[in-house]
């Protein structure tokens, strides 16, 4: 199977870096089944060990402090793992590490199994949270490696659903599997595993290349290492010893310091980083919002359950609701492909309608245990909608010669969520006492959170939606019915209903902005595919453009324009087709195809326009459109001299704007392009003198027809003559804004170029300048 993966030749200590011609194709379903069972050893180890607690103190004599110690020794032991075996998987080959971290958690397993002091248990429990890190940072990392980006939302759903309900599963089970082997047992059972888990991933899971040498990259992951590590020691000690404290400031201080000395120290790769990874803030603080609520819901819902008159089964089943809710949210991103905006701004409000509502819990064991397992699956399918498409996209954005160093931010984001919630006394796993809990507080801090939390995905809507329907939750707990809200089912179902209603509003507001702003990127991009700029600056002409299509949001209509510089000197196309909508817009694309081609072609302008007429006559035959037909106004200025050559095919004549001055230019009108009249005998130009202080105005009838509220005609030349400026461009912004405060609404498309000429020649290449040309 490895074979099928990697190239051969490249093989993990090879020195040329991640091989160019790495097949990477989605691996069969047994190689995600094997990384997803060991990476929900990630998820298991901490749950059976809060069941393990009672027995632990009773045989052992572990005390609380020895406990706490463990768990703060293996949070920050856990991020430097995450790091450290993150960038080990690229260097070495994940395949390789992956059987290393489950050795060690196999050793570490077998250690804790056979302990007789608590120190040594605290040490043998350290070592198992390291591997446990390693093991899931390595599995996490072989996704991306095994699979083409396209395919991750789905992979990604999948194996958040597995860890959701894992965490389901283990949560209701944990206390029932610990009465019925013991710890100790358990602890061998997790040795056998992992030894039954490196004879899979040697049969089944293929190796992946190596990247190659260090570089400076790494002293910023170094730095991001130093700066985790001392973040979660400084919150976990903060509730001990004061956020006051100098160590504790020390500590705070010294994390933003890490990761400016590792900025500073690859200053000469961060081209590289932000090349790989635009925007990891928004994936950071989803995690960290997901190990946070996760003590929330751990430490409030037990004790809600119990204050309704619950038992502690009921109260760990209602934690367990978290993981149901988040596997439903999983599976959704799964099958719905909506992007990571959209995910928050659907499951960021309800995740605060669910926390919101928990101020709302009624008494009686099946009330209180119902009304809590409701809530915290809302909350965990708000939190987990958040975060699977922000997981999905951060890993596909992911450069693969560093995807272990990259993907150990995720983890580590959730590990300091984690110790962010155990900031407070009331959550301290290190107090030595127990202080009573205000849950209307600590719920209200889960809220603030989740609001902040918006903000740096970096939509101040988001975060507004979250606090307004966080606040409007709150108003509505405390005006429908007071204190007694929680016993009326039906004031507590309006209250859901209104969150949830917000939370969808939001979530649908969302998505129609999205696709309003693809509709407009189509547009543009339309828009600039068929209609180019106009230059600035073209042989001796300074020109401006303006176009805006009668509907809005299209891109482009049934007018066109365009200007070139031919070896003949320079020509300019301005005209509009009969018809609208894509009929329109394909003849528009053939008129300007013909004219590009074959102006820098033929030397005689009046040669130019019939052959556009004998293209639109092709046209019309090969549609079947006996009505197909074109305007149009050809212009030339030669490369020397000032006159210009003009052909008018149908079309408005041009106008000499000069001073306060307005002039119509005559040229001979001919039939429309299209009609197969011009033939053989080519029209002759008319040739008309341009001053150099005049501007030459090419319209179409948008303009001159938009028409007010009384059905007016835009006067054009009496408009121009109030103009603040006649050169082109402040000629053509005059008109844009004049003529839309001429109407409410443009009934057709809108085409100008306005144009004039320098008196001496220029020696200077043409300007790439563009002229106003926008979408509308």
């Amino acid at each position: 199977m490895a074979s099928e993966m990697v190239v051969p030749g490249a093989g993990p200590h090879g020195s040329g870096g991640v091989p160019s011609a790495v097949v990477r194709d989605r691996a069969p379903l047994r190689v995600y089944a094997v990384l997803a069972a060991l990476a929900a050893v990630y998820v298991v180890v901490p749950v059976l060990r809060a069941a393990a607690r009672p027995a632990l103190v009773r045989e052992l004599g572990v005390g609380r402090e020895a406990i706490a110690l463990a768990d703060v020794l293996g949070a920050v032991g856990g991020i430097v793992a995450l790091f450290v075996t993150g960038r080990a998987g690229d260097r070495l080959g994940r395949r390789r590490v992956l059987v290393w971290a489950l050795g060690v958690l196999g050793a570490g397993s077998l250690f804790v199994a056979l302990v007789a002091h608590p120190s040594a248990y605290v040490v043998g429990r350290v070592v198992v949270t390291m591997a446990a890190s390693a093991v899931f940072v390595t599995c996490l990392a072989f996704l991306p490696s095994l699979s083409l980006p396209g395919q991750l939302r789905r992979i990604m759903g999948t194996w958040l659903a597995v860890m959701s309900l894992t965490f389901l599963g283990i949560t209701v089970t944990a206390s029932a599997i610990v009465a019925t082997l013991g710890w100790r047992a358990v602890s061998l059972v997790f040795a056998a595993l992992a030894v039954v888990g490196i004879v899979s991933v040697r049969r089944i899971v293929p190796e992946t290349p190596a990247a190659g040498a260090s570089t400076r990259l790494d002293v910023l992951f170094s730095g991001c290492l130093a700066a985790a590590a001392l973040l979660a020691a400084a919150l976990y000690l903060a509730p001990v010893r004061g956020w006051s404290d100098p160590w504790v400031l020390v500590l705070l201080a010294a994390s933003p310091c890490a990761v400016a000395g590792g900025l500073l120290s690859s200053r000469g790769r961060r081209h590289a980083l932000g090349a790989s990874l635009r925007s990891p803030g928004t994936a950071l603080a989803t995690g960290v919002i997901v190990g946070f609520t996760q003590i929330i819901v751990a430490v409030a819902l037990p004790t809600l359950v119990a204050t309704g008159g619950g038992t502690a089964t009921q109260g760990m089943l209602a934690v367990a609701a978290f993981g149901l809710g988040g596997a439903a949210a999983c599976l959704l991103a799964r099958h719905t492909p909506f992007t990571p905006l959209t995910g928050c701004s659907l499951g960021l409000p309800l995740a605060a309608v669910g926390l919101a509502l928990l101020h709302a819990v009624p008494m009686g064991a099946g009330p209180a245990t119902a009304m809590c397992c409701a809530m915290s699956a809302l909350v965990g399918f708000g939190i987990m909608t958040a975060q699977t498409p922000q997981m999905a996209v951060f890993l596909a954005a992911l450069p693969h010669s560093r995807l272990g160093a990259f993907s150990a931010l995720h983890p580590t984001a959730v590990a300091l969520g984690i110790a962010a919630a155990q900031a407070m006394p009331s959550t301290s796993v290190l107090r030595g006492d127990t202080l009573p809990l205000d849950m209307e507080q600590l719920l209200w801090v889960a809220v603030a959170v989740v609001a902040s939390a918006a903000l740096v995905v970096g939509r101040p809507a988001v975060a507004l939606a979250v606090a307004g329907v966080a606040g409007l939750e709150h108003l509505l707990i405390r005006g429908l019915a007071g204190p007694e809200l929680a016993a009326r089912p039906v004031a507590v179902g309006t209250v859901l209903a209104v969150g949830a209603l917000a939370g969808v509003l939001t979530f649908l507001r969302r998505q129609q902005t999205e696709r309003h702003t693809r509709v407009q990127q189509a547009a543009g991009a339309l828009q600039h595919a068929v209609l180019h700029p106009i230059p600035a600056r073209l042989g001796r002409l300074r020109l401006a453009g303006l176009y805006r299509p009668a509907t809005a949001g299209t891109g482009i209509g049934g007018d066109f324009l365009e200007a070139v510089d031919t070896p003949f000197g320079t020509r300019i196309l301005v005209g509009d087709v009969r018809g609208k909508g894509m009929q329109a817009v394909q003849t528009v694309t053939d008129v300007l195809g013909a004219f590009r081609s074959q102006a820098h072609e033929v030397e005689d302008l009046g040669e130019l326009a019939a052959r556009l007429d004998r293209q639109l006559v092709r046209a019309a035959g090969a549609r079947d459109d006996e009505e197909l037909f074109a305007t149009a106004l050809l212009l030339q200025h030669g490369t020397a001299g000032d006159a210009v050559e003009l052909v008018n095919c149908g079309h408005l004549a041009p106008l000499a704007v000069s001073g306060r001055q307005v002039r119509e230019i005559t040229v001979p009108a001919l039939l429309p392009l299209g009609f197969g009249l011009l033939g053989d005998d080519s029209p002759r130009p008319a040739t008309v003198p341009l001053d150099p202080e005049e501007t030459l105005l090419l319209h179409t009838d948008g303009l001159s027809e938009a028409r007010n509220s009384s059905g007016e005609f835009y006067p054009l030349a009496e408009r121009l003559q109030v103009a603040t400026g006649t050169e082109p461009g402040a000629l053509v912004t005059h008109l844009d804004r004049d003529v839309h405060d001429w109407t409410h609404h443009l009934t057709d498309d809108i085409a100008v170029v306005a144009l004039t000429h320098e008196e001496a020649p220029t020696v200077t290449a043409p300007r790439a300048e563009d002229a106003s040309l926008s979408v509308v």
